[in-house]
């Protein structure tokens, strides 16, 4: 096992490798009809023993052999571009040789043990500690668990027994997980049908969401509207909810849109939590780990959480997640407070930290800025021709044009996502929808994507949009 210091070096010496290198040579190639008949017969073995549940073998129809970098080859020698890497899971894409090597070392030592301190683990702690956010940053104390959603339940749990207090504040448009409590801070009402417990004690405040806000007011009026109706819950012992535990909130939405706020809204998020004494709770599950051009994408505005949620593409497609929070939350914590056989992974944390010391010693996160805004720009661009997109908007990889009927109207272009998303696929390139109507097209791909990738797909995306809108209007 590498030491701290030593996986830095690694990681520095194979940060100056080829992009070029990473992926198949030719994507997308398209050999046989979609799906092709190795694939058609795993599906049908997959239909025969799993749950009829499952929903991404709805949008993408294939059987997957293997993955490389930015692309995805299926089982009839077909070859897709990735724009959708696990839903952000994979951020420096399929088999990325500095997180393969960091894995394989691990599995030659040890794959499970609970809790106790191994090499890895402690080269994550600190890896970890040293990348957060100024007011976290080689002081938080970490508690492993396993799933994204797992994280923010900690998070909601630790920020009830640090206050004594029980609402959460969460915000329309959130997604913080569908498993146990924890579904009722996601705003969809069709994930608590079957999920959790009766809503309680969870309380949504309108996320600044400018195309589709609920309240005319100018928009750099939005924060302002917001934050003040939050200290009105905060102050006034009739508003309804109760003593607020905690302010939950993504950074930058995901499944509700990727919905870039103003950048004056965690900063008076913040100011009025602190004054409040109300933990703040980032979640960081899909906006974290460079995603954004930044480690974490608070860092944008400079703010620091009390308590932050960190999971998905931390164990490069090991399940593993964390809450990273304030030193002083650790007193009187008592033993077993948040379980779980499988927090921790070693050969997770073994990952985590060569992704977490790739970000630092590449140049990876500033090439994510520079092609996340050439790629919004080619998105304009592409828009300006088209009535059915509303809006093009994101920040560094996470970018999404939302589909709607027209522009005037803005009535949510959902079966024109849909249909686009399935033209894309059909062309070669994976891209899925999020948003409140499932009518957002989000771009997600690993951070490491070569820049012809993005212009190939990016070339799909318009013939597959002009395909759409002209069936559409016939």
């Amino acid at each position: 096992m590498l030491s701290a210091a030593r996986m830095s070096r690694a990681s520095r010496d194979d940060s100056m490798e080829n992009l070029s290198s990473l992926s198949f040579e030719e994507a997308p190639l398209i050999r046989t009809e979609i799906p092709g008949p190795k694939s058609r017969e795993l599906m049908e073995k997959q239909n025969a023993f799993e749950t009829g549940s499952r929903t991404y073998t709805r949008q993408f129809r294939i059987a997957v052999r293997r993955g490389r970098g930015s692309t995805i080859e299926d089982m009839d020698g077909n070859v897709f571009i990735d724009w959708f890497a696990g839903v952000c899971v994979m951020n420096l894409g399929h088999s990325h040789p500095v997180v393969q090597k960091a894995m394989v070392r691990q599995l030659e030592e040890i794959t499970h043990i609970n809790e106790m301190p191994t090499e890895s683990r402690i080269s994550f702690l600190e890896t970890l500690n040293s990348t957060l956010p100024q007011g976290l940053k080689n002081s938080a104390r970490t508690m492993f668990t396993v799933t994204g959603g797992d994280a923010c339940e900690a998070a909601v749990s630790l920020a009830r027994h640090v206050t004594g207090n029980r609402t959460i504040v969460a915000f329309g448009g959130a997604y913080h997980g569908v498993a146990g409590d924890i579904v009722r801070a996601t705003a969809n009402y069709h994930y608590r049908q079957y999920a959790g417990i009766a809503l309680q004690d969870v309380y949504h405040l309108p996320y600044p969401y400018s195309y589709r806000f609920p309240v005319k007011v100018r928009e750099e009026e939005m924060s302002s509207f917001i934050v003040s109706h939050l200290e009105h819950l905060l102050r006034d012992p009739y508003a309804g909810p109760g003593p607020v535990a905690g302010v939950l909130v993504e950074p930058v939405q995901g499944e509700g849109g990727y919905v870039v706020p103003p950048s004056d809204f965690l900063p008076m998020l913040r100011e009025v939590t602190e004054k409040y004494h109300v933990p703040l709770i980032l979640d960081e599950v899909q906006s974290g780990v460079g995603r954004t051009g930044r480690i974490w994408a608070s860092e944008h505005t400079g703010v620091s959480p009390d308590i932050m949620c960190i999971s998905k593409s931390i164990g490069g497609g090991i399940p593993v997640s964390a809450i990273v929070y304030r030193e002083d939350y650790d007193r009187n914590l008592p033993g077993g407070f948040h379980l779980g056989t499988y927090r921790g992974n070693p050969v997770a944390l073994a990952a985590g930290n060569a992704i977490l010391g790739y970000l630092r010693n590449s140049d990876v996160l500033e090439r994510v800025n520079v092609l996340g805004r050439k790629l919004k720009s080619r998105f304009e661009e592409i828009a300006r021709r088209y009535d059915e997109v509303g809006e093009v908007r994101g920040i560094g990889f996470m970018v999404a044009t939302e589909m709607v009927s027209d522009r005037k109207s803005r009535e949510p272009g959902t079966a024109i996502a849909s249909k686009l998303k399935e033209q894309m696929f059909s062309r070669g390139v994976l891209m899925h929808t999020c948003g409140h109507y499932s009518n957002v097209m989000r771009f997600m791909a690993p951070l490491t994507i070569e820049e012809r990738l993005i212009d190939k797909g990016a070339d799909i995306y318009a013939e597959a949009l002009d395909s759409v809108t002209k069936d559409t209007k016939h």
